[in-house]
């Protein structure tokens, strides 16, 4: 007669699972991008910086004598900003969206009885032509500059940039990026202060 089994033995209690470590190196790729990403979206809703305390300013402008970039328009020499009276001069190219997107601020500038030169950057006389058709064209003059060797020798860094020149042809304000409608009466008080001896700035 065989012996009777002996009770299975009871199986030990399951251990504790206690949760998975944390692993920052897994994460920590995500928090910088979300960062990254958060700091790109703030960027783009903040209103980019137009002015700036330029070294250029309170300096006269260099010379030089560009030729003509239009057909219809003359070239431009620094002696054109020695006559006495305040300009704009703005720089800009048939290529640059927000070149266009000012054009009619520029028209309106113009019509207020601004002088405007343009100084147009690396362009070709055809593509000009058609940009100015398209855009209207408020220049008495327009050199061409296609080595950029005027716009850095100002201080200009991209395009559009506008100056307000002094009847001495001494800058006296820089406008970076597009002219909107809200800084077409700025500038016609930065022309004003500019035909006020020791005006400006």
């Amino acid at each position: 007669m065989s012996e009777p089994m002996p009770p299975a033995a009871n199986p030990p209690p399951p251990a504790s699972q206690s949760p998975a470590p944390f692993r920052l190196g897994l994460w920590l790729p995500l928090i910088l991008f979300a960062g990254l990403f958060g700091l790109f979206v703030h960027g783009l809703m903040r209103p980019g910086q137009t002015t700036v305390a330029s070294a250029f300013v309170g300096n006269p402008l260099p010379q030089f004598d560009l030729p003509p970039a239009a057909a219809d328009r003359p070239g431009l020499a620094t002696g054109a900003f020695r006559t006495g009276r305040p300009k704009l001069l703005n720089v800009f190219a048939s290529w640059c969206v927000p070149c266009a997107a000012e054009a009619p601020q520029l028209a309106a500038l113009a019509r207020a009885g601004v002088e405007v030169d343009g100084v147009a950057i690396h362009d070709r006389r055809e593509d000009l032509t058609r940009f100015l058709a398209s855009n209207g064209n408020p220049y008495a003059a327009i050199g061409r500059d296609d080595a950029r060797v005027v716009q850095l020798a100002i201080g200009s860094s991209g395009v559009p940039e506008t100056y307000v020149i002094d009847g001495r042809g001494v800058i006296r304000y820089q406008h970076i990026g597009d002219i909107r409608a809200s800084d077409v009466p700025m500038l016609l008080d930065k022309l004003n202060a500019a035909a006020t001896p020791g005006g400006g700035s």
